[in-house]
């Protein structure tokens, strides 16, 4: 089976092509996962995937990553950025955050955004693999206040597809914006629909 993969736009960070390119093409195909949509041509993005349900979810994800030849960032307490993991984690792409930092994620995020001249940063809106009843909205903040795209992703499990979801900008209209968002998603898409 032939996976398609969207273009992987040139402004969109991106690693090398070499064996985990392969890899990641070989790792689709052979388990049947489709990417369907586009990627937006941005420098600095901030993706957010869900449902996030299950560990399978990072196997998905970090296939589509090798695919596409991205260069992803993710967040990580600071702590696990100490001592000889914390250079494994910043070569993976991790951020360190304090939480106790006093302008909070938030504003610890829009500075890394300033900073950076090309930044993909991935979160999972819920924060957790359980139930939660509600999302966590600071990533909505992160893209309204750095003025960053905000692209959706979905892992369909049901389909065994990977969407694409079209990306926006967020404007102060916070959550209208975020029930938008909220409804390209459907429980019984999700590896555990009961954890969505």
């Amino acid at each position: 089976m032939s996976t398609f993969l969207p273009v992987t736009p040139d402004n969109i960070p991106q690693t090398q092509a070499g064996f985990t390119h392969w890899l990641g093409r070989k790792m689709l195909s052979l388990s049947g996962w489709q990417l369907s949509g586009q990627l937006p041509n941005e420098k600095k993005l901030l993706v957010i995937v869900a449902p996030h349900t299950s560990n399978w979810d990072f196997m998905v994800g970090l296939a589509a990553k090798w695919a596409l030849n991205l260069k992803v960032s993710f967040l990580g307490k600071d702590t696990l950025f100490k001592g000889p993991l914390g250079w494994w984690m910043r070569k993976l792409g991790g951020i360190a955050i304090d939480r106790s930092a006093p302008h909070g994620v938030v504003g610890q995020m829009v500075d890394e955004f300033n900073k950076r001249e090309q930044l993909l940063l991935v979160i999972a809106p819920e924060g957790t693999r359980k139930k939660v009843p509600e999302w966590k909205k600071g990533f909505m903040f992160i893209a309204k206040d750095a003025q960053v795209p905000v692209l959706p992703v979905e892992f369909d499990f049901k389909h065994k597809r990977i969407v694409f979801h079209q990306s926006r900008h967020i404007s102060s209209q916070v959550e209208q914006e975020l029930d938008s968002i909220k409804a390209l998603y459907s429980a019984e898409r999700a590896k555990r629909p009961e954890c969505f």
